[in-house]
């Protein structure tokens, strides 16, 4: 009895260790699918019923190796992703990357206060009451606390997503079709189709990912010798994305395609779910589209104040004072002003900042995640945690066919006549 009351304790204590060291993967994976991101899947379930279901197995394996890159640079040298470039490529090449980040996580954080003001009109409440109480709201919760807190208010955040899973089966979908379509690539060679399928892959993997992802493995003291768990926090955070975007295409598939209907924006996938689906489904979906808006406009000011000060040498981190870090904090507000107050423009152009956006991320992520390659096979910075050959060239691979894939959708972007 002594020996199993012995065992068990230190099962719990194991537990405990576990969930002390997660969340910065987690968070990282699942703030990814924020206002654009459901706005993608929404659009590929809706418009393209399970057609594009079966990619969610490669672009999750892709996210894992992404981020887990990250995350294991950030454990070994104890230094964020814009340190390490600046340290080994100089400081005018950091400039340009960190330019090129900071406009698109911009632009990002517009578009997540637009997925505010639309969530909420989809309540009956006006933008310019819920973009500002927003606006408040998030910079109250990321400024007056540690980063510990603010940690375990942005995972509380990410089990609001459980929302869509519920949305899914009370859309009641044919599972056999869904089993089929995920296991049994269904491929098409026409423009639109192929659009869409880079728009899923440029979607869920974007630049400020590897940056935010190892500042916070830094920030939460995370070293090589927790890397297990590290690791560990990446691959549960990378599955439960990719579960929801999943069932996000899956509600929306069932749903609105199965009924011939077509959307243009998320806001129409909501509405069109309430005479098909309930108005619970569709009260769900529009909550997972007000958490998810809120959930990134924390994030996205949060890494770029991290990517800008780390590439300056400016003194960061939520567990500072304003006095210690300033720059790091003039840096968050500054974005968090900007991005709820030119939502609230009258007649703002958002489609085409959104579209800003995507053209930024697709130039940006070739040059940030060829920099990671470089700096995780650097032996004098990795020792042994440097990728091995095998997991090397996975990763190469990995890294041209997104990039070349995020090349093409900002191409499109600017010439639509690349997507016909």
């Amino acid at each position: 009895m002594r020996a199993f009351r012995m065992v068990s304790r230190k099962r719990w204590k194991r537990v405990l260790l576990i969930l002390a060291l997660i969340g910065p993967g987690i968070i990282t994976a699942t703030v990814d699918n924020d206002a654009g991101g459901i706005a993608t899947y929404s659009l590929a379930g809706g418009n393209f019923g399970y057609a594009h279901v079966w990619v969610l197995i490669p672009v999750g394996i892709f996210l894992y190796i992404i981020q887990e890159m990250a995350a294991r640079l950030g454990a070994v040298t104890g230094k964020g992703l814009s340190d390490l470039i600046r340290e080994n490529f100089g400081l005018r090449v950091t400039f340009w990357v960190l330019l090129g980040v900071g406009l698109t996580n911009l632009t990002n954080t517009m578009a997540e206060f637009a997925g505010v003001a639309s969530a909420s009109e989809i309540f009956g409440l006006s933008r310019y009451v819920a973009v500002p109480g927003a606006a408040v709201l998030v910079w109250l919760v990321v400024t007056r606390g540690s980063y510990r807190v603010a940690e375990k208010v942005f995972l509380v955040a990410c089990l609001a997503y459980l929302a869509y899973p519920i949305s899914g089966f009370l859309a009641r979908p044919d599972w056999s079709k869904v089993v089929a379509a995920t296991l049994v690539p269904q491929w098409s060679f026409q423009g639109d189709y192929l659009l869409m399928l880079i728009a899923i892959v440029g979607t869920t993997i974007a630049p400020w990912m590897q940056f935010y992802q190892q500042a916070a493995v830094v920030d939460k003291g995370l070293t090589s010798k927790d890397y297990a768990y590290t690791r560990l926090d990446v691959l549960v955070g990378c599955m439960f994305a990719i579960i929801v975007v999943f069932f996000i295409m899956v509600t929306c598939a069932s749903t609105i395609h199965a009924n011939g209907l077509r959307v243009e924006t998320v806001e129409d996938a909501a509405q069109a779910l309430r005479p098909l689906a309930g108005k619970y489904c569709a009260g769900l979906f529009a909550f997972g589209l007000l958490n998810a808006s809120l959930f990134a406009a924390s994030i996205l000011p949060l890494a770029t104040a991290y990517q800008i000060a780390e590439g300056l040498g400016w003194e960061r981190g939520l567990d500072r004072t304003f006095a210690e870090a300033p720059e790091f904090y003039t840096i968050y507000n500054t974005f968090i002003v900007l991005g709820a107050g030119l939502v609230l423009i009258p007649q703002a152009p958002l489609l085409q900042i959104m579209y800003f956006s995507q053209v930024l991320n697709g130039l940006v992520l070739p040059a940030v995640l060829v920099f990671m390659l470089i700096l995780i096979n650097n032996t004098d910075l990795m020792g042994r945690y440097r990728n091995s050959p095998l997991y090397n060239g996975i990763a190469w691979i990995c890294v041209l066919l997104v990039s070349l894939l995020a090349l093409y959708l900002a191409g499109a972007t600017i010439i639509p006549a690349l997507g016909r």
